[in-house]
């Protein structure tokens, strides 16, 4: 076995790599697919359409190299959080459109479960610290009630990447990781929870199994591996889901190893023996794909998707000019946004564009723009929004941090580590060394890759990650602005709790 692919699987696209046995990626090659918002609250991919990005990425990376598909001998994916693809007796799509994390749709569901289990309850038992209305089954009892003909055929429900390893494979399945987000998963007895199934009115049987995460599952069918271009017969391994997978790859599989994920969305992680439970800033929790550990983190829901969304409103005068000066138009952005001021002349963003998480005091909060001056340009506003995705997660490192010592290091993951200039201010808000290595946006994919590396047998356990990780810069600490900073954080706080209380009023 010369290599094996693993997909990291996400809420814009799904990015094929390949890797050696030594953890080395070889190439990568990135497919995208969109999101549908039909309704508010409603966020909606099509399941066909992930199979369609899977076979362009997988198609795509091996036509950039030389590899032989028949040196590839296993598969590992990272899938998204929380989605719902709901399957018939023959295996057949039942809606064309899958719920994914960040749908909200459920609204009377959660009252209704809650009447017969106190959601502190609920929460000690699964650390589904998201508000509920996000976790699987509110959305499959929003299905029973406001679809009951889709509900009435459901065999299986399925994850995001579950749904491609049964593409892949023609096994039903998940693994522990993806399995502790579904809403009635007992974290620390690793089942499903009978008590919570009875209070949800649900069956046990919808629920496919769950398995260790590097367990193969089956076998690359002969139809799948003639739409990948991959020979039959490569082994699929269970996988994890996203936030387990990134922590792994992170170098997070160690007790007490923290990180952050930096990307459409983004969170603080730490990996530990027992789940970090708190009823007031309820950190949500994985079970880690690294047997017998957690990842307990504290998130925020729109952070590289605000940076995503301003451009279209605020930015569209800049293609000719990015073009002009070689860049990007989001390079032109940032550029814009760091020659502003600290505070961008009074103006504040709040980013929670997909509403609350578990840190606001409304699930129902949406994005705003507060202190908007006729002194004030884009750069400005492009700065609000920079200092505002950094401020919503420099509230979760302090939620996080009172509960748990944190390094004073933080190792930042995901598309949104890049620049030294976002960097410092995140320093200067978490107040922390932010260290960046060279695995950067590949860590959901290293962790896939190891968890496909430990499953047939080509590591003995997730030890060689370590030693994956180069340092390749610290950004410590500017003392002087760090008060600037702070003064702006607790303006910052203050508006959320207002934004909350108005959201809440109606």
């Amino acid at each position: 076995m010369d290599h094996v692919i693993a997909y990291d699987f996400g809420t814009g696209g799904i990015k094929a790599s390949l890797y050696t046995p030594a953890g080395e990626c070889v190439a990568s090659h990135f497919a995208t697919y969109e999101t549908s918002y039909p309704n508010t609250g409603w966020h909606e991919q099509r399941p066909e359409d992930w199979w369609v990005a899977t076979v362009d990425a997988t198609r795509s990376l091996l036509a950039e190299t030389d590899v032989d598909p028949a040196g590839i001998g296993a598969i590992g994916i990272s899938g998204h959080s929380l989605a719902l693809v709901p399957l018939g007796a023959e295996g057949e799509l039942l809606r064309d459109q899958a719920m994914i994390w960040s749908d909200s749709r459920p609204d009377t569901q959660p009252a209704d479960f809650f009447q017969h289990i106190s959601e502190e309850e609920w929460y000690r038992i699964t650390g589904n610290g998201f508000p509920p209305s996000l976790y699987t089954a509110f959305k499959i009892m929003w299905l029973r009630d406001n679809e009951p003909d889709v509900y009435a055929k459901i065999d299986k429900v399925l994850g995001s990447k579950d749904y491609i390893n049964f593409r892949m494979t023609g096994a039903v399945a998940t693994d522990y990781s993806y399995a502790s987000g579904c809403g009635v998963w007992d974290l620390h007895n690793w089942c499903y929870s009978e008590t919570l199934l009875t209070a949800s009115g649900l069956d046990r049987s919808i629920f496919p199994d769950a398995v260790a995460s590097s367990e193969v599952v089956g076998k690359l069918t002969a139809d799948a591996a003639g739409e990948l271009g991959l020979a039959a017969g490569v082994k699929v391994v269970a996988g994890g889901v996203d936030n387990s997978c990134m922590a792994l790859g992170a170098r997070a599989f160690r007790e007490g190893d923290v990180y952050n994920s930096m990307g459409s969305s983004s969170w603080i992680a730490v990996t530990s023996e027992t789940p970090l439970l708190d009823d007031s800033s309820r950190p949500y929790v994985f079970a880690h794909v690294v047997p017998d550990k957690f990842t307990s983190a504290i998130g925020v829901f729109s952070t590289g998707s605000s940076l995503r969304w301003i451009r279209e409103p605020l930015g569209t005068n800049l293609d000719a000019p990015a073009e002009a000066a070689g860049k990007r138009v989001f390079e032109l952005i940032l550029d814009m946004a760091y020659a502003s001021e600290i505070g961008a002349k009074g103006a504040l963003f709040l980013p929670t564009m997909a509403g609350g998480s578990s840190l606001d005091p409304s699930q129902n909060v949406r994005g705003a723009f507060v202190g908007l001056d006729l002194g004030q340009g884009q750069g400005d506003l492009f700065r609000a929004v920079i200092e505002g995705i950094s401020m919503s997660q420099a509230l979760a490192v302090r939620a996080l941090g009172s509960l748990t010592a944190l390094s004073g290091e933080m190792l930042a993951v995901g598309g949104g580590n890049r620049g030294d200039a976002w960097m410092q201010i995140y320093a200067d808000l978490y107040d922390k060394a932010m260290v960046r290595t060279n695995i950067g946006q590949q860590a959901a994919a290293l962790g896939a890759a190891a968890v496909a590396l430990v499953g047939v047998g080509l590591w003995d356990d997730y030890s060689p990650i370590a030693d994956i990780h180069k340092v390749q810069s610290v950004i410590r600490p500017n003392h002087e602005t760090q008060g600037e900073y702070q003064t702006l954080l607790a303006k910052f706080k203050r508006l959320n709790e207002h934004l909350c209380q108005f959201a809440e009023e109606g």
